[in-house]
């Protein structure tokens, strides 16, 4: 099998230092992130997208249809250790992560698109995630196994994820439409601030948890790198199969390789104790997804430039 960890290692014994209050302050980070993006969204960007019913189409199934089962493929192929392919199971079953309408814009993509994709991507994840999660774990033997060691209640994942984005969402909008100026003036203090905070919490764990990366991070290094940048091309040729312009197409890929790795690892300690594995790749998509979203907008945002001179 490829991509096995040293046998005399057991990967899921590693414990990621991540206690009971880390736990809260993630929950209400990913809360207030998602609160400071809702407050930008309006009713009409809900009309906007269903106007448009090929672009809500091509952004729902690149991103919980082939993202997850491409990656049961993958897993297939690679045949990596069982709680790493759970892990890449559930990171494939979160929704995007909000940096994506930052890099969105940044590219020089569809800025309006990636806002409106992100807001109806909060309300299906809730059902979508725990569903894609628990269909393609089961299918697989090894990532099977774990699924039966815990008690993975669908409906508890459910009501997680409701109240960490389904709420923040609501609440966001409900302010934007009774009142307008405030919710703009909130978002953008709030907006900036909350990805500050987030990514600071993520090099905080970082820095805590510094001999578990520096001991153990060749583990999940080609996955993670592999797994985002298979996202990304997988948005981006499945939105030009659909004959979408390059704005779009540069958003729907940006959409499909900026994932919720934040909620995934909230997932992770919530209802697999932490498990070394899948809490590895997790905290390293958490980083790395970032830090490629900010080189591929970059890169696009440049070319954007120079077509319009």
């Amino acid at each position: 099998m490829l991509l096995q960890t040293n046998a005399n290692i057991n990967i899921d014994d590693i414990k990621i230092n991540f206690d009971s209050s880390g736990l809260w302050v993630l929950n209400i980070a990913i809360a207030i992130i998602m609160f400071g993006v809702a407050l930008a969204i309006t009713v009409d960007d809900f009309k906007r997208l269903f106007k448009n019913p090929k672009i809500v189409f091509v952004g729902v199934f690149s991103q919980f249809i082939l993202l997850p089962a491409l990656t049961f493929i993958a897993i297939l192929i690679i045949k990596p250790h069982s709680s790493f392919a759970l892990g890449m199971m559930m990171i494939a079953a979160c929704p995007g992560g909000n940096v994506s309408n930052f890099f969105s814009k940044m590219a020089g993509g569809n800025a309006a698109l990636s806002v409106s994709l992100t807001a109806f991507a909060t309300l299906i994840c809730i059902v979508m995630t725990p569903f894609n999660l628990q269909f393609w774990g089961s299918l697989y033997e090894p990532t099977n196994q774990i699924l039966k060691t815990v008690s993975l209640n669908p409906f508890d994942l459910f009501k997680l994820v409701s109240l960490i984005l389904g709420i923040p969402l609501i609440a966001g909008m409900l302010i934007n439409y009774y009142h307008t100026k405030m919710a703009s003036k909130i978002e953008k203090v709030l907006k900036p601030l909350s990805m500050l905070v987030f990514i600071a919490l993520i090099f905080i764990a970082f820095s805590q948890n510094l001999d578990v990366f520096v001991n153990h991070i060749h583990h999940v290094l080609f996955l993670v790198i592999f797994h985002n940048i298979f996202a990304y091309i997988l948005g981006f040729f499945t939105a030009k199969s659909f004959k979408l312009d390059k704005k779009d197409c540069k958003t729907i890929a940006i959409e499909t390789g900026i994932q919720n790795g934040g909620l995934g690892l909230l997932l992770i300690f919530g209802f697999f104790e932490g498990l070394g594995g899948m809490a590895l790749l997790a905290a390293f998509w958490g980083i790395w997804d970032v830090f490629s979203g900010m080189i591929l907008a970059t890169y696009w945002g440049r070319n954007s430039l120079k077509e319009t001179k």
